[in-house]
């Protein structure tokens, strides 16, 4: 599969955010896009999700591909946490045929076990990254796509988000937003503004 990302403009208000971005992600790629805050990283990514409508260009999926629009596994900006529910019920819940035994274990290389089964709500907010990051990389996807997903992160979790987002990266496409690039030297970085 290979998205083709073909001359994107994007206004509010009269004041243009988006200007003339293309691109093309394929399999394997891993991409990091970065640039000030306010300079339309998320609705870039809101575009190639199909949440947002481009003023002008289009997104599209090449190749023999069954979806309509991007199937993603997605950290979106704010966690989108069932706040009832605990760390292992938000994971277990994107997938019918996911035990919450799968859930429990791929949790663990990120959470400390006492962790699991609290509310999401009584969690900190760099668990709560956590927990959405690890539900992004279960859900069955063609795509990860992640918007700020190190926020609330000190440096030793961050690379253990990293390196447990690689390890199930296979060789599905990884977009990345982030004013941080420490730890992304593997993605192609595109600047933004």
């Amino acid at each position: 599969m290979t998205i083709e990302v073909d001359h994107i403009y994007k206004a509010f208000d009269g004041v243009s955010i988006l200007k003339d971005i293309t691109m093309q992600i394929a399999d394997g790629d891993s991409i990091v896009i970065t640039g000030m805050s306010g300079i339309g990283k998320t609705t870039f990514i809101r575009i190639l999700l199909g949440l947002e409508k481009a003023d002008q260009g289009s997104v599209r999926l090449l190749g023999d591909y069954k979806y309509e629009r991007v199937n993603a596994g997605v950290v979106f900006q704010e966690d989108r946490l069932c706040e009832d529910f605990s760390a292992i019920k938000n994971v277990s819940i994107v997938n019918q045929k996911l035990t919450d035994q799968r859930a429990e274990n791929e949790l663990r290389e990120l959470l400390p076990e006492e962790c699991l089964n609290k509310p999401v709500h009584m969690l900190s907010g760099g668990m709560r990254r956590r927990v959405s990051i690890v539900r992004a990389c279960i859900v069955p996807s063609d795509i990860l796509v992640m918007d700020e997903p190190f926020t609330g992160l000190d440096a030793e979790t961050r690379d253990q988000a990293i390196a447990f987002i690689r390890a199930r990266q296979g060789n599905k496409p990884l977009v990345i937003t982030t004013h941080d690039t420490e730890g992304l030297s593997f993605c192609r970085e595109i600047h933004f503004g």
